[in-house]
């Protein structure tokens, strides 16, 4: 009973340990993070600061220092809602890579006023009124646009966009784009023709081109009225406004020691037969195991592992023949192993081993092998880790 009770003792006590999160302070008036200490590396942590009341959003973008800004990855912290608070706390939930210099960008966003907004709201009413109008010629030929329908759509977005620039939606909701009643009234105004069969063709020349360009103008203005209208919408919630923001560049992260992953366990190798006259044989094992991946990066292969290493016994099949190895007088496996429950590994491959024929070695055979194992990590260094 003592065995399986220290295992249990050792799992859930790793799994204590590994369920610690480390915390990071901030401090925005000196720029200074950590204390000045590397930032954790491969695990989950978060970024504690203090900040004024009025502040109710901040934002950091942590990207690698060598990678351009836009691989960053952005994390927010929003304050709870109708209650003040003077700090605020991210939980970083993409590790960093050990070793690694990174750049933080921290963004603070306060309530926007309605002066701020009623502002915003005309800035950007302007600027759709301005590039439509611009976009827009009318001729003999009807309503001709200089730029083509689905790249009018996507500036028109691209306006609204850039307008917005500086604030924030309290929910994370960015602004969806126009709808498509508006690109249906952009397709309707590429396909119209103003020709004279649309006006009365008793009408003078000069009369015919009042009513084209009135049309024109009608069109125009529904467009420009369908665009102000779906920005309003989106601009009706309680913005929030960029007001600060801060930058640490080059900043490092630890730099994790070199663990070799080694492994005890026992396993069993199958010779001949079926399930009525099975010929196995079974040992203790040692060996080591080399990682196909970081566990803090990719789940699957950061558990899976090539293993190789000696079983510490020999074997005897059912005619009685002892079952050795080659080199060191042992069965050799090797395989692929994998790790349940933190330190616990399935193993599976294949044991290279020998049988003795009138004294000498022979009959070097491979056979299917399976264990398993507890896996425990050997630091391997010099000097400072």
């Amino acid at each position: 009973m003592q065995k399986p009770l220290l295992l249990i003792i050792l799992v859930l006590l790793n799994f204590s340990l590994y369920a610690q999160i480390k915390s990071v302070s901030y401090i925005p008036e000196r720029n200074q993070l950590n204390g000045g200490l590397a930032l954790p590396s491969e695990e989950r942590f978060t970024i504690r600061g203090s900040i004024p009341e009025e502040v109710r959003m901040v934002t950091v973008d942590i990207h690698r220092a060598r990678r351009s800004p836009a691989s960053a990855v952005t994390y927010s912290w929003r304050a709870p809602y109708r209650m003040e608070t003077n700090q605020f706390e991210i939980y970083i939930s993409d590790p960093l890579r050990s070793n690694e210099p990174y750049t933080l960008k921290f963004r603070y966003y306060e309530r926007a006023g309605s002066a701020d907004l009623q502002g915003l709201r005309e800035a950007i009413s302007n600027n759709l009124s301005a590039y439509i109008r611009a976009n827009y010629e009318v001729s003999r030929r009807g309503l001709q646009s200089l730029a083509a329908k689905q790249v009018m759509y996507t500036q028109l977005n691209e306006i609204v966009e850039q307008g917005i620039g500086n604030y924030a939606h309290p929910f994370d909701q960015a602004f969806p784009g126009f709808s498509d009643v508006v690109r249906q009234k952009i397709d309707q105004t590429h396909s119209l023709r103003l020709r004279n069969a649309r006006f009365n063709i008793l009408r003078k020349d000069d009369e015919l081109s009042d009513d084209r360009a009135i049309y024109a103008e009608q069109l125009i203005n529904e467009l420009i009225d369908l665009t102000q209208s779906e920005v309003e919408q989106y601009l009706r919630g309680n913005l929030l406004l960029l007001v600060d923001i801060r930058e640490v560049e080059n900043y490092p992260s630890e730099k994790r020691p070199f663990y070799l992953p080694l492994n005890v366990g026992y396993g069993g190798t199958y010779f001949s037969g079926d399930f009525n006259n099975l010929d196995y044989g079974t040992a203790p094992f040692i060996g080591v195991a080399m990682p196909l991946g970081r566990r803090a990066f990719t789940k699957f292969l950061g558990n899976a592992s090539l293993n190789t290493g000696v079983m510490l016994t020999n074997m005897e099949n059912n005619d009685g023949i002892r079952i050795s190895g080659p080199i060191v007088g042992r069965p050799l496996y090797f395989g692929l192993g994998y790790t349940m429950l933190r330190i616990l590994k399935f193993n599976a491959g294949a044991a290279l081993t020998s049988s003795e024929v009138n004294g000498n070695l022979e009959n070097v055979t491979i056979y299917p092998f399976i264990g398993f194992s507890l896996e425990f990590n050997l630091w391997l260094g010099l000097g400072n880790r």
